[in-house]
């Protein structure tokens, strides 16, 4: 997956924005202003996603190589998922959304609702 399929795989879920917080390099997307995804443009080659602690154990066993505890990130629940290993877009996929989802649900309810 490239960085304009990332991209624009992100910002198809709903309410979802990108800046740049940290430096120039760094991309950053947001559901209700917290992130769930991180990449850096330059080496975009992986990025940073959130994950249930269980199941990113469990990724990370299966994918030893492309998956990883989440580099700068809380490593119980962010792995760093590396796609140039291998891994199937549709995986990719849905462990972004993972990502989107697990944030989502952790927005206060009045913000969810708004949204």
């Amino acid at each position: 997956m490239h960085i304009e399929a990332l991209r624009d795989f992100c910002l198809s879920l709903p309410h979802t924005t990108e800046d740049f917080p940290f430096d120039q390099r760094t991309l950053v997307f947001r559901v209700g202003g917290k992130i769930y995804l991180l990449t850096d443009v330059e080496e975009s080659w992986e990025f940073n996603a959130k994950c249930d602690p269980e199941r990113a154990a469990e990724l990370r066993e299966r994918y030893p190589d492309a998956i990883r505890p989440g580099y700068h990130m809380n490593k119980k629940h962010w792995n760093t998922l590396r796609t140039d290993m291998g891994l199937d877009e549709k995986l990719l996929r849905e462990l972004i959304r993972h990502s989107y989802e697990l944030i989502f649900a952790s927005l206060p309810k009045k913000m969810r609702e708004t949204l």
